[in-house]
């Protein structure tokens, strides 16, 4: 005997039916609201910050070392930073361990790949985030793709 497939009609009018019976059974007891450092558009803003730290110590130690060329590179970061910082209130304002921490030997093919790699990442992290903050990730990704372009082959 052949198996008997559902109308579409019979599959709409039982999911209305689950629907419907799903809120019968709710509970009266309150769920927990996340904690602050549950939120996960928190935990996001404390990793790009962290991010744009390093990036403004990667800049930072070439600009030491007389690639002046690059003080706006390293400006537009720290105006990326601030942004960030302002959208985490009580969060962290001082640079985070990992921004006091001595930078790494860096060159510019070191500093493109990384812009290359933040600018990628960018496009992921606006996923579940609100309206606001995305339209920040994403002016952010987008400066940092054109910083892969625009920084100089050498200094």
């Amino acid at each position: 005997m052949r198996p008997r497939s559902l109308s579409r009609r019979a599959v709409l009018a039982g999911g209305a039916a689950a629907a419907a019976l799903s809120g019968c059974g709710a509970s009266d007891t309150p769920q927990p609201s996340p904690t602050p450092s549950d939120d996960p558009e928190r935990a996001l803003l404390r990793q790009l910050i962290a991010d744009k730290e390093h990036t403004i110590a990667l800049y930072s130690v070439l600009i030491a070392g007389g690639a002046t060329k690059l003080t706006p590179f390293r400006d537009r970061h720290q105006a990326h930073l601030d942004a960030l910082r302002k959208r985490l209130p009580g969060g962290p304002t001082t640079p985070s361990a990992s921004a006091t921490a001595p930078a790494p030997k860096t060159s510019l093919s070191r500093l493109r790949e990384a812009e290359r790699r933040s600018a990628a990442l960018r496009v992921r992290q606006l996923a579940g985030v609100s309206p606001q903050l995305a339209q920040l990730i994403a002016a952010i990704g987008a400066c940092e793709a054109a910083h892969v372009l625009a920084l100089p082959r050498s200094t």
